[in-house]
């Protein structure tokens, strides 16, 4: 056992150090990050296309008998009449989106490769593959003129940001030009940028004209359906006004009098909807069901249209005929592929040699990744270009598995959660069957009485999000279980005008649960105005309107505010907390006139004892996080450290997986019902004995008193022992003791830095509290986060009576609370003056607390 060594430090509050300001030495950064736009987790799933199992977009050929169409990575043909299906590429790099040429003799698709998407064309004779565009930069949504003389598409070259450019082949590349000139619109927007964009080009049958989706003055949302003629002094006309969220997709009917485009108006789910090409008609929907239909093709004679549906759940290829409604799946049930390929068949057992559930990730000798037929291809969200040149792609698998591969050598890795070694092998596939692999998942020399104890969980997860799949209760149950988390909170919420899994919601336990791991349906309320709340446990009914501050709508007004709706959800029972708290320090001193004004209720809300928890390990970076944490704890207020992960848990691109993020509960024992296990549970989590993680497993106890704790002393000077242990999958740099926000110790760990045990001692005199944290200075490829870090909750210590004071931190947040007063007042948006008042009521109140607090 290594005994701690004191390193006297003169850091008080720095967070981590010097290193606040310093560039990350092995950095991740967003996929396709030329893509100049806000929020890319929505874009990049719902509109770039993405690695799965089952087809993701498909077009005709031009006699209307067979279909081409993107999947695994690769384009396919198949006639609609076969079971079988061809495969005509085969990388480098990915490929997606074809269009099969007028002639039939080429196909035009966009090629995922180098940190860009380009333009390639397939020659069907020869099958030679040539690039078309050298931009660097995302050129997506290829479509042929119907006279095969030209290629509408969409990119980002020159601006960052999408636009349709209209061009024909020059010698050996394709040259165009902008559809329309960059137009900044005068609406001010959440999720989009200041600048329209053109989406999703389709051809008039005459050549003559575009349709396509565009935002202009749209506030929310991808936009409306637009046409155009190609004439530079053309006027846009609005076909179809609408919000859209990036999937909509219109494609001309070859009669040139109809448009079909997806849409989840007024449900929840995306379906098809139809209207006329002129705008004066009225939509009606041609589809109806709980999933979505996207993609959708009409063919050369009218009277079908391909599309890609998630029904029942994963991403499949249908067509459906009109006039009548018989729709039929397009089955890959024989595969002719382009090189030899090996079976291999995969199974993950525990250290007793029992099947268990993981996440996989596989490699080709190809350089592609791989993943079963059936399986939900998932992508990390960013990546560290110096250690791979695409994005990480992994699957879930309940213990055993079967992957068809390119012969050669495949590269192998298993994560188990976080209480378990990462396993990696190399194994060399032959062409055929007969290849085996077993892995045994190794788990981390954690104390079987501490897992017996403290119970993971993932306080912010969303199930179906607007994503690629249809999530359901059992599929994220075993999404859990593959991680080894023990819980995890759904938290139902709007994506724009509709609420996904609302049907979902339940103050129960949802009946899918095992065992092993409890669903529980909770709410986030949604305003960027003030913060998102987290509301776990409400035992009534859900919180409606679900969301505020919500411009250009009814819903305007910034009332009610985070502190009514945290006073809603405790009169449930519930418990609240702020989720994905923050990415840069709020400066409480800006300047109104240039900076975004800093209306965020944290202070207000902790300061009139209104949150619960916050989420330390999250979606947010972990330093202004943190040291926000520990400026409101140097002030005396108890929060307790949560971990969400804020997993789209049906994306195919997300921030995940479900479990990235979670906290550790100490739990007491009660009965096995999953009532009880939840009750006890979040009671753990209220109480604070808590422990949050996206990679180290750390236990701490000072004096006996475990995170949460609480000591009382008479005045003087203490000597307190202290202990705990760290183990992780990965090795850490830092392993610290710290006390008030300043780092008083740093512990000894093993050789490869991966795991410590220890004891040691604190001298204190004066109240404090005290918390152990790990963290590393880089990112690591194997967890999908900004980088390694862990913190337990703080053991308090009371010396001699004396309340825990700092009017350094006091002042800061009355100056944060300052500036909300300054624009609660000059708001005009609330309703009525009464809202205004109650909202200004809680903001003195706070600032009175914060003044007794200096």
């Amino acid at each position: 056992m290594a005994t701690s060594r004191l390193i006297l430090r003169s850091l008080f509050f720095t967070l981590f150090g010097l290193l606040l300001a310093a560039p990350a030495l092995a950095e991740r950064q967003t996929v396709l990050q030329q893509i100049a736009m806000p929020h890319n987790y929505y874009f990049r799933e719902m509109y770039l296309p993405q690695l799965t199992s089952g087809p993701s977009s498909v077009a005709w050929s031009p006699d209307g008998s067979r279909l081409v169409y993107s999947m695994q990575g690769s384009l396919w043909v198949q006639a609609l009449d076969s079971t079988s299906a061809r495969q005509i590429t085969t990388g480098p790099g990915y490929d997606y989106q074809p269009d099969w040429s007028p002639d039939g003799k080429t196909i035009v698709f966009t090629r995922y490769l180098h940190d860009a998407m380009e333009l390639q064309l397939l020659d069907l004779g020869s099958g030679e593959v040539r690039r078309v565009t050298e931009t660097g930069a995302v050129n997506v949504e290829p479509r042929w003129s119907p006279d095969g003389a030209k290629i509408a598409w969409v990119s980002t070259a020159g601006t960052g940001r999408f636009h349709i450019l209209v061009g024909a082949f020059g010698p050996g590349v394709l040259s165009g030009e902008s559809l329309q000139a960059p137009r900044k619109s005068a609406t001010p927007r959440i999720y989009h940028s200041e600048f329209d964009h053109e989406l999703s080009p389709a051809w008039s049958p005459d050549g003559t004209e575009l349709i396509f989706v565009s935002n202009p003055e749209n506030a929310y949302g991808t936009g409306g359906l637009w046409r155009r003629g190609l004439d530079a002094n053309a006027t846009p006309v609005l076909v179809r006004a609408e919000e859209t969220t990036w999937k909509a997709r219109p494609d001309w009917s070859p009669d040139g009098k109809r448009i079909i485009w997806s849409s989840y108006q007024g449900r929840q789910w995306h379906q098809l909807w139809l209207t006329t090409s002129a705008g004066d008609g009225d939509p009606l929907p041609l589809s109806y069901g709980e999933f979505d239909i996207t993609a959708a093709r009409w063919a050369p004679d009218g009277r079908s249209i391909a599309y890609v549906s998630n029904e029942p759940d994963h991403s499949g290829l249908w067509v459906l005929e009109l006039p009548g409604g018989r729709k039929y799946r397009i089955e890959a049930q024989q595969r002719e592929y382009l090189h030899l390929m090996g079976s291999l068949a995969l199974q993950v057992v525990d250290e007793t040699g029992a099947a268990v559930a993981a996440r996989v990730s596989i490699t080709g000798s190809d350089g592609r990744s791989y993943a079963p037929a059936e399986a939900w291809i998932h992508a990390d969200d960013a990546f560290d270009r110096s250690d791979r040149e695409f994005e990480t792609h992994y699957f879930h698998v309940a213990g055993a598995a079967t992957v068809q591969l390119p012969a050669g050598k495949a590269e192998i890795t298993v994560w188990r959660g976080l209480e378990h070694a990462i396993a990696r092998r190399t194994v060399e596939v032959s062409s055929g069957r007969g290849n085996r692999l077993t892995v045994q998942s190794v788990p981390l020399g954690i104390p079987q009485d501490w897992k017996n104890q403290w119970h993971s969980g993932d306080v912010h997860v969303h199930m179906n999000y607007a994503g690629t799949y249809r999530n359901t209760p059992s599929r994220l149950v075993e999404q859990a279980t593959a991680e080894d988390l023990d819980l995890v909170f759904n938290l139902i919420v709007n994506k724009e005008q509709r609420i996904p899994d609302i049907a979902y919601f339940s103050t129960a336990p949802d009946d899918s649960s095992t065992t092993a791991v409890l669903l529980l349906h909770a709410q986030e309320f949604h305003t960027g105005y003030w913060g998102h709340l987290g509301l776990l446990g409400l035992q009534d009914h859900f919180l409606l309107p679900g969301y505020s501050a919500y411009p250009n709508t009814g819903l305007a007004s910034p009332y009610p505010d985070n502190d009514t709706v945290a006073d809603l959800a405790h009169q449930q029972g519930a418990l609240v907390g702020y989720v994905h708290p923050f990415d840069t320090l709020p400066d409480p001193d800006h300047d109104p006139d240039h900076d975004t004004a800093l209306t965020n209720g944290l202070p207000v809300d902790v300061a009139l004892g209104k949150v619960d928890y916050y989420e330390v390990s999250g979606f947010a970076d972990y330093r202004p996080t943190q040291e926000l944490w520990y400026r409101l704890l140097n002030c005396g207020f108890r929060l307790t450290a949560a971990g969400g992960t804020d997993a789209m848990a049906n994306f195919a691109s997300l921030r995940g997986p479900v479990g990235l993020n979670r906290v550790y509960v100490l739990t007491a024992a009660g009965p096995p019902d999953p009532a009880a296990r939840r009750d006890r549970w979040l009671s753990g989590l209220k109480a604070g004995h808590t422990m949050a993680t996206n990679g180290p497993i750390l236990s701490f106890a000072l004096a006996g008193q475990p995170p949460g704790g609480e000591l009382s002393l008479p005045a003087g000077e203490h000597t307190l022992e202290f202990s705990g242990f760290m183990q992780s999958l990965v090795s850490i740099d830092h392993l610290e003791v710290v006390q008030n926000g300043k780092v008083v110790q740093t512990l000894e760990m093993n050789k490869a830095r991966n795991a410590a045990q220890f004891t040691g001692q604190l001298k204190l005199s004066a109240s404090a509290w005290v918390v152990l944290r790990a963290w590393n200075e880089d990112s690591s490829p194997d967890i999908f986060d900004r980088f390694p870090f862990a913190t337990t909750n703080p053991v308090f210590v009371e010396v001699g009576g004396q309340a825990l004071r700092s009017p350094e931190d006091a002042d800061y947040f009355l100056r944060w609370i300052a500036s909300m007063r300054e624009q609660t007042v000059a708001n005009t948006a609330y309703n009525t003056a009464a809202e205004r008042e109650d909202v200004l009521s809680s903001i003195d109140a706070a600032a009175a607390v914060f003044e007794q607090r200096k």
